[in-house]
């Protein structure tokens, strides 16, 4: 990376959104650890580098800090939240405790304008999440806005600015234009950052890489593996050999839809593996939703690995790694917390010997979409909600088994197939049923029923950081509802998930 804006992670939840807001204004932006030497940043050449917000306080003994010759680097400088409270700190101001501390929406008012806060305007709304708050300020540095605390100071002279807000949320009003003013009018830094041109990019580097050698890849049909799977063979054409496992745990009719999609119409070489009675042998009496996770990953891990080795001319295993779980395996060495293992499975055994390839570990989520768009594959398939590389068996709760799979695939599908209908499924983030391991009484015609209950979860969400539940209609709620019983045996009543996250996650285990 030249000429871009390196962001330093101290743990916060918004660090993804930071950077995709830097891309957006199309500089390229990258995100590493807090505790990366200043050496190393040099290096990259950067244009800006800001300080992300994060859980630490700078007066524990456990804060996170970075080298104060970053500050003395002359490289210009924002630090917002716990980066503006480093900033203090490092810089002989004063953190002390807050006294109720400050989450939610906040007022800035301007007292003194900069070039941060050029055409800004004096009163607006902001987005706070702070407990500690800045006493005193550092020598040099001037207050530029409060909120009831300092919430804002900079140091124009050394081009160090910093935010107790978060500009890169929508809840803050203007916070978009306080991130350009940092990005062009005092880092100067040049769009360079073009998805056209990274396709073009990629697939030079593809064929340079690869040569004449054979490349296999694990495709899932979900959007990720797809758009590698399409990049790479557009680089190297039947080079490539895609291998799909159906775990059985895959949506209704998924694995005949893999097959249509990428083997007939991309015409890429798929090896089909039907392996959904060895998912269920070892899920067996299995209810524990980490334990599931393991074996599911574990086992995906030894048939890939067993089919592979029907090539023994690959040299090359590629995968559909994007930059959000470069980001998260980098944090396991810093700050963030693990919530529960990571939904793609991964961690493929050393002894297969591949050199890897990964084609869109630069990218995020909404950028992947956007090259799969480009490379001609259809709207709706790089559309398509997130689905976990566990699949549906961490959406049965409790124990998995053949019957429960049929039945959450069937409610599952009902709910899909309406939300399209219904032109509803672009307009939420993330949507699916999940089958709880309940039963409740029920009655249909004159019969008494004894039969589980359906679970059906919509969220809408623009980082997947923080998500809403979908206020989706009570018409079509009542249709999803009556549809689901009528149709799906197994299922006697249905509950509409409400919880937003936090403090729920959006899927159930």
């Amino acid at each position: 990376m030249q000429n871009g804006i390196i962001i330093l992670d101290f743990g916060s939840q918004y660090n993804q959104l930071i950077g995709r807001r830097v891309r957006e204004m199309e500089v390229y932006s990258e995100i590493i650890p807090f505790n990366t030497p200043l050496s190393e940043i040099l290096e990259k050449k950067p244009v800006g580098i800001i300080l992300s917000g994060g859980p630490s306080s700078v007066n524990s003994a456990e804060a996170h800090l970075i080298e104060k010759e970053i500050l003395e680097s002359g490289i210009p400088i924002l630090g917002i939240c716990y980066g503006m409270q480093l900033i203090a700190h490092l810089l002989g101001g004063k953190v002390s405790k807050g006294v109720k501390g400050e989450y939610g929406k906040s007022q800035l008012n301007i007292e003194k304008s900069n070039a941060l806060l050029d055409g800004v305007s004096q009163n607006s709304t902001v987005w706070m999440s702070h407990f500690d708050e800045i006493e005193s300020i550092p020598e040099g540095f001037e207050i530029s806005g409060r909120s009831g605390v300092i919430a804002a100071m900079a140091n124009s002279e050394k081009n160090i600015f910093a935010l107790q807000f978060h500009p890169e949320v929508s809840h803050t009003e203007e916070g978009g234009k306080m991130l350009e003013n940092f990005v062009f009018n005092i880092c100067k830094a040049e769009k360079n950052w073009k998805l056209t041109n990274y396709i073009e990019k990629t697939v030079a580097e593809i064929k340079e890489k690869v040569g004449t050698s054979k490349v296999i890849l694990g495709l899932s049909g979900g959007v990720d593996s797809s758009v590698a799977a399409v990049l790479i063979h557009k680089a190297i054409g039947d080079q490539l050999q895609c291998i799909f496992v159906d775990t059985g745990l895959l949506r209704l009719d998924e694995g005949a839809k893999v097959m249509e999609n990428y083997g007939d119409f991309f015409n890429l070489k798929i090896d089909k593996v039907e392996a959904g009675e060895r998912f269920l042998k070892k899920l067996e009496g299995i209810s524990d939703p980490e334990e599931k996770r393991k074996i599911i990953g574990g086992e995906f891990v030894a048939v890939f690995d067993e089919e592979s080795k029907k090539f023994k001319d690959a040299k090359f295993l590629a995968q559909g790694t994007i930059y959000p779980d470069v980001i998260e395996s980098q944090s396991v060495k810093g700050p963030s917390a693990v919530i529960k293992s990571h939904h793609n499975v991964g961690g493929l055994p050393e002894e297969m010997n591949l050199d890897l390839l990964e084609p869109l570990r630069e990218l995020f989520k909404d950028e992947v979409r956007k090259v799969g768009e480009e490379l001609g594959i259809p709207h709706h398939l790089v559309h398509r909600h997130p689905f976990p590389g566990p699949g549906l068996g961490i959406r049965i709760l409790g124990a998995v088994d053949a019957e429960k799979v049929e039945i959450l695939q069937k409610a599952d599908d009902i709910f899909i197939e309406e939300l399209y209908a219904h032109d509803l499924y672009e307009k939420v983030s993330q949507a699916f049923v999940v089958l709880l391991p309940v039963k409740s009484v029920g009655v249909m015609g004159d019969e008494r029923t004894y039969e589980y209950t359906a679970v059906v979860r919509s969220a809408n969400t623009i980082d997947f950081m923080t998500a809403t539940w979908s206020r989706l209609p009570y018409e079509f709620l009542d249709l999803i509802s009556s549809r689901i019983i009528n149709e799906v045996r197994g299922i006697n009543r249905v509950c509409y998930d409400i919880s937003s996250k936090p403090p729920a996650t959006i899927e159930w285990e």
